[in-house]
């Protein structure tokens, strides 16, 4: 895929074109976590727990050694010629391509901003200056749900990279959907460096990785291109991580009518593998859309359970302290009432407080009188010191068991969260059955529904 295209003229406008129902599934997705007041990120953030909002879009990483075509399939594949290419090392850092409303050229920041799933590429010095993203309004094939991320080309010797460029090439497939591995068979396919980041893909995410034999009509005659993909089979399987069956490795060169060439061209499996992509990435932003209702409502729901908890424990807890403190004045008061009332003649006390209430005083006293005259004299000052001791450790408790109760939450607040799970329950999770049934729509038969 060598030599520079030549550029075209700007490919149709986004707002002029047809939005495919996946391309309005993925955004409708995408508007319940972001674009309006009860989004999920807002209500999920109210809760304590972090929603990243699904992307609208797959991420296709294309890596492999300078040269190997990967700019120029991006350019085949928008139909617009975005990234330069050449046998020189054009691409020095990581530049997405996506579409958009009008052309545009974004550079670290910016991108960063566009693509926060990313953010983690901060932890590489020296990445975000050479980090940058280019916006096409091209609608050709699925370039409307694709970005691509095109990354340095890889040489072994003592080329210097600005950056840790295989720590960040593996941090950028962790995050990608695919990641598209490009051989050539001008000399360079076994390029060390690329051998091992493969082999550190291969270990955290080998399924999406898929091999392509680039150029592959450069590559001579059938018997040239058959040696060259055996050499690289037989370097790959000599590699732990990558020594696995089902290896595939389709040969692809982009079409030009002016060099026919006999050799097959798989680069149509290409798109299909991105399509199939896309469906999947629908399917599983679907299901994660479902799990991020469950685990809101499931969230609330143990929210409104442990306030019940704590409301009874709370109650709990001041029933203990109004006992506790009850026992600490009333006791006190008891034993200092039976000696008031015992200085007291019982006519005299009739008449002074009732004959009723003077009878009830005689009989609450007359324990304390009686436990009072039954200690001896000589421990009546000890029993005093114990009494008051008992009485102030009843105080103690009173005022430790008011201090034990939890935050409980406002009847307002009980009503947002009820609110809250009724609206993920009921809007969000109805919306989301009706893009299931749209999206299944596509594809299986109008009987099946």
């Amino acid at each position: 895929m060598s030599g520079a295209r030549k550029g075209r003229s700007v490919a149709n406008a986004l707002d002029t074109a047809l939005t495919t129902p996946s391309e309005r599934i993925l955004r409708e997705c995408h508007s319940l976590y972001v674009d309006n007041e009860n989004d999920l990120v807002k209500i999920a953030s109210s809760l304590g727990l972090r929603l990243l909002p699904p992307r609208k879009k797959i991420i296709v990483m294309i890596m492999g050694n300078h040269s190997a075509g990967k700019s120029s399939f991006i350019n085949w594949y928008v139909e617009e010629h975005i990234q330069k290419t050449g046998v020189a090392i054009e691409t020095q850092g990581f530049t997405f391509i996506t579409s958009g409303r009008k052309r545009e050229s974004l550079t670290g920041n910016a991108t960063l901003h566009l693509y926060p799933h990313f953010r983690p590429l901060l932890e590489f010095k020296g990445v975000t200056d050479y980090l940058s993203a280019e916006i096409s309004t091209s609608k050709q094939k699925k370039f409307s749900l694709v970005t691509f991320v095109d990354t340095p080309g890889l040489v072994d010797g003592d080329m210097i990279y600005p950056f840790d460029v295989n720590s960040a090439i593996t941090s950028f497939g962790e995050q990608a959907d695919l990641i598209f591995v490009f051989f050539d068979p001008m000399g360079q396919a076994l390029c060390k460096r690329t051998l091992n980041i493969v082999e550190k893909l291969s270990e955290k995410c080998g399924d999406k990785l898929r091999f392509y034999l680039s150029k592959a009509d450069e590559a001579g005659r059938e018997t040239d291109r058959q040696r060259v993909m055996m050499q690289i089979v037989q370097e790959l399987c000599r590699r732990p991580g990558l020594n696995k069956c089902g290896f595939e490795m389709p040969t692809i060169y982009i079409p030009n009518p002016q060099r026919p060439s006999r050799c097959v061209n798989q680069i149509d499996e290409v798109c299909e593998t991105i399509e199939k992509s896309i469906n999947q990435a629908v399917q599983k932003t679907l299901d994660q859309l479902e799990k991020d209702c469950d685990l809101i409502t499931s969230t609330i729901s143990n929210k409104l359970a442990q306030d019940r908890a704590n409301m009874s424990y709370n109650k709990s807890s001041r029933i203990n302290s109004f006992l506790c403190g009850l026992l600490a004045f009333f006791l006190p008061a008891l034993f200092i009432t039976g000696f008031l009332v015992t200085t007291f003649a019982p006519e005299e006390l009739d008449t002074l407080v009732g004959e009723g209430l003077a009878r009830v005083l005689y009989m609450s006293t007359a324990v304390v009188m009686y436990l009072w005259e039954w200690i001896p004299e000589d421990g009546q000052l000890v029993s005093i010191i114990v009494f008051g001791a008992m009485c102030y450790f009843f105080f103690f408790l009173a005022r430790y068991f008011a201090g034990q109760g939890y935050k409980t939450l406002t009847k307002k607040e009980k009503k947002n969260l009820m609110e809250c799970s009724e609206y993920v329950q009921d809007v969000i999770k109805a919306k989301k059955k009706r893009l299931y049934e749209e999206y299944l729509q596509q594809c299986a038969a109008e009987y099946d529904f």
